[in-house]
């Protein structure tokens, strides 16, 4: 069967154009297509940039980003994002989508992360206890051009090592290695199956080979060897929650977990929204979180561009010691909306939960969506923190390590696009 290519122009406007479905016959057929479209969409032009004449105030945009987040919490987001460029990109995903937006691309469209940086991946246990490396953040996550999750990963490779005071030769190698490896990874999947690349996943310990550090390979060892004997909820609990009379309570660790008034006077939406989440989950996992009941509510502040949305802390108990923490985080519009379309589900949680398990090698057994009383969306998992322990190893390796190391665990690092999705 003959490849069928819609053709596009080299500066495509993919909010006006439906995505691309491509009918291959086989692996051949696939690699005339991608030709076609490379010789529409040359990769060098992929390498042009330059402001829009009428391209919008930075500043303005941050501070448009912070309406209808927790006003006393925005001070720390602008503070998060004040300590280096790195933390300024982590926070500021719609800037540099509006400036990919009149970029060239070949018009094959994937599930975006739609905020794909260095410190959006980590490490997390599997339902079945595998210690995997994947990404972790899904709350801009859309259908759209898959260059754009790859020039927003790569390019955060640059500011991890512009911010650790590397040269301007050190952060080009580092984009260089990153979408070097993209390529061979996708290579590699070219010849796959389609079942070989759903349940394809890198596991947590094959980053030990890729690190020729000895004290490096030393410390992520130990790492994973203490995950692999006690869950994060085991190891969290003690420190994060304590008996008050009959009950069990969150205990305040400011700035980053504490009760707050806006959580105690949202505690009846919080609680309604857990039922209608439970309403989310398969029948066998009600059955699951059932074994749980409601003990505590708290505030929780998260990375940097999602401080001051609302997170909160759920600890539940099934006895005095089993506990169950679950994230419930605000789910607001994509980044990406305005450039692509809305998407096709009309509650922002869904739409996270959905985009994570396309997204994801494993996903949380708990994760699902509510919302809440005056039709705030949110979604639901459970509260994790070992990712980010790994993904900010990654990012003291480029400190103490060296680069050349760190891009060698770096290629473990690889954003895979989907298949283009017909809607």
């Amino acid at each position: 069967m003959a490849a069928v290519v819609t053709p596009f122009p080299s500066k495509f406007h993919p909010r006006n154009t439906r995505s691309t479905l491509v009918i291959l016959a086989g692996r051949d057929q696939r690699y005339a297509a991608g030709k076609a479209l490379r010789r529409r969409v040359a990769r060098e032009q992929h390498g042009d940039w330059t402001p829009a004449r009428n391209r919008r105030d930075p500043v303005e945009l941050v501070m448009q980003s912070s309406e209808g987040r927790i006003s006393e919490l925005i001070p720390i987001r602008y503070g998060r994002m004040r300590v280096s460029p790195f933390t300024f990109y982590r926070g500021t995903a719609n800037i540099m989508a509006l400036d990919l937006a009149p970029t060239p691309v070949s018009g094959l469209q994937a599930q975006l992360c739609g905020d794909a940086h260095l410190m959006n991946f980590g490490g997390f246990a599997t339902p079945e206890r595998r210690l995997i490396l994947d990404i972790n953040d899904f709350d801009e996550t859309l259908p759209g051009p898959w260059e754009w999750d790859v020039k927003r990963l790569a390019t955060s490779f640059v500011f991890a090592a512009r911010s650790n005071g590397f040269s301007a030769a050190d952060q080009r190698e580092a984009a260089l290695a990153c979408v070097r490896s993209y390529r061979e990874h996708m290579a590699e999947y070219a010849d796959m199956s389609v079942l070989e690349i759903w349940y394809a996943h890198l596991e947590l310990s094959d980053t030990l080979c890729s690190l020729h550090d000895k004290a490096a390979r030393g410390g992520l060892k130990k790492q994973i060897q203490k995950t692999q004997v006690r869950t994060v909820t085991e190891h969290k609990f003690p420190a994060v929650a304590k008996g008050q009379g009959d009950a069990y309570v969150i205990k305040d660790m400011t700035p980053l977990i504490f009760h707050h008034p806006h959580i105690d006077a949202s505690r009846v939406t919080l609680e309604q929204g857990l039922d209608l989440y439970r309403q989310t989950l398969p029948a066998e996992r009600r059955v699951l979180l059932d074994r749980y009941r409601l003990m505590d509510f708290a505030l929780k502040v998260v990375g940097v561009g999602s401080v001051g949305t609302l997170c909160a802390v759920a600890l539940m108990m099934a006895t005095e010691d089993d506990p169950l923490f679950l994230q419930i985080k605000e789910a607001g519009p994509s980044v990406l909306e305005t450039l692509v379309g809305k998407s096709t589900y009309g509650h922002h949680g869904e739409r996270v939960v959905v985009g994570q398990h396309l997204m994801q090698a494993a996903s949380d057994v708990f994760l699902g969506w509510t919302h809440g009383r005056g039709g705030d969306r949110f979604y639901v998992q459970q509260l994790r923190g070992y990712e980010n322990q790994i993904a900010s190893r990654v990012v003291q390796s480029i400190r103490h390590v060296g680069l050349r190391h760190t891009l060698r665990l770096g290629r473990w690092l690889v954003l895979t696009p989907a298949p283009a999705i017909p809607r």
